[in-house]
């Protein structure tokens, strides 16, 4: 799939893997980190004017709402930068809300099958989700391509994921790419396209494909992708209904004798709720292992991120939350993904689900994820968290611990006060 897409925005028939070629943009992203050394480069380009106003996304979202003053001043190179060049897909507050990048982008239908999308941001692989091809770049690409409307690309080789079977109950698409990134390691995809195929393909709702695709980069993929099926146009159709009608977009499919570097099958019916320990995203084990074997106390939560930060993780969130009380010592942190997640959530209760349950819910941002605000770790605290990375230091000290998981499993382990299974809820006596 991402060949042909690739061969498509190059002008060429076909192209196979090591190919260099330009390929025209759909569409570019970038952040309040990546966008102010990018707005440099483009001007040492010699271009005054971005190539397409409606092409380009920007999104402050790292250290947004700022968290200081170094933060409120890139915030204000990019935002007046919006402004001079009339780019229409600015999030902030305001009308259009804020936000995740990686969340905003599809919620907002910026992003449909066929395309190739690049961003200032290595979870710009989200997006493959839908059929495109997706991936992060450097801030001098996105410059460049700011300016020119293109860029280069070393066209990959390709893995092949193939699903049969069904998840089990609470089993979800975070530990479905935590299993794969324990098989294969974090360098396991290096460079290479990881294309899911497969009839458990269709089991998977999107929410579980954004939250697979986006920890893509995890196992060193270029990119992560899903075929194009009903799950899909449904999609499309919900959040980008215009372009559903129009048919603005292009299905590719893999040909039957595609070649591929490596094939894993996976039954889903075998993916376990899993936990990825300290300091690698590869160390992802059952959590029913790692809870008998760690009974250590944590001393924080977060439930949100790029990664698990959409509506159905929160539904799901209040779900096994809702009655129940966060350990104490713990602090919880609800950070939904977009201001859209945010106002449904509100709307629908979710959100005093979590307060009565003790957690403390922010605005939407990156924040803890990459140890910028709001949860930031001290020495030798531990934290189960739904992001995508466990580095030492990601969170803050690097004498803390980060421990990955999905949704069902940080709320379990909320609520008992360590690492814990969602098996082990319903013996708990509501509130």
């Amino acid at each position: 799939m991402t060949q042909k897409i690739l061969a498509a925005h190059a002008g060429l028939e076909t192209v196979k893997a090591g190919d260099l070629i330009e390929a025209k943009l759909d569409l570019m992203l970038g952040n309040d980190v990546t966008v102010p050394p990018a707005i440099d480069v483009f001007y040492r380009t010699g271009a005054t004017r971005v190539f397409d106003q409606d092409r380009i996304v920007m999104v402050p979202s790292h250290f947004a709402p700022n968290k200081d003053i170094k933060s409120a001043e890139h915030c204000k190179k990019m935002r007046l930068f919006a402004a001079a060049q009339g780019i229409t897909h600015y999030y902030e507050q305001g009308s259009k809300g804020m936000g995740i990048e990686h969340v905003i982008v599809p919620e907002n239908g910026l992003v449909l099958p066929g395309y190739c999308m690049i961003g200032a941001d290595s979870h710009t692989c989200t997006d493959g989700a839908l059929g495109a091809f997706a991936t992060g770049v450097g801030s001098t690409d996105l410059g460049c391509a700011m300016a020119t409307g293109q860029t280069w690309f070393k066209v990959p080789q390709a893995i092949r994921i193939n699903l049969s079977g069904q998840l089990r109950p609470h089993v979800a698409g975070k530990d479905l790419i935590l299993y794969v990134i324990s098989k294969i390691g974090v360098d396991g995809a290096l460079y290479r396209s990881m294309e899911y195929t497969g009839p458990g393909v269709a089991q998977l709702s999107m929410n579980d494909r954004l939250t697979i695709c986006n920890m893509a980069i995890e196992a060193g993929g270029k990119n992560g992708i899903f075929p194009v099926d009903q799950v899909t146009l449904d999609y499309i159709r919900e959040h980008a209904p215009q372009a559903y009608a129009q048919k603005n977009y292009q299905v590719f499919t893999a040909d039957p004798d595609a070649e591929y570097v490596q094939t894993l099958d996976i039954d889903l019916a075998e993916v376990p709720l899993m936990v990825a320990k300290p300091y690698l995203p590869e160390n992802g084990q059952d959590v029913r292992l790692v809870a008998a074997a760690d009974q250590a106390a944590i001393q924080q939560v977060v439930i949100g991120s790029c990664t698990n930060g959409r509506y159905d993780d929160f539904k799901v969130a209040a779900e096994l939350l809702r009655g129940r009380q966060v350990a104490p010592g713990v602090r919880c942190f609800i950070i939904p993904g977009s201001q859209a997640v945010y106002l449904r959530c509100l709307r629908d209760g979710l959100l005093a689900d979590f307060v009565d349950a003790g957690c403390v819910v922010g605005p939407p941002t990156c924040g803890p994820c990459i140890g910028g605000h709001m949860g930031v770790l001290a020495s030798e605290e531990r934290c189960v968290s739904t992001t995508n990375r466990n580095f030492v230091g990601r969170m803050g000290s690097p004498e803390s611990q980060t421990f990955l998981a999905g949704v069902p499993v940080a709320c379990a382990s909320a609520v008992m006060g360590r690492i814990a299974s969602p098996d082990e809820l319903p013996e708990l006596v509501k509130a």
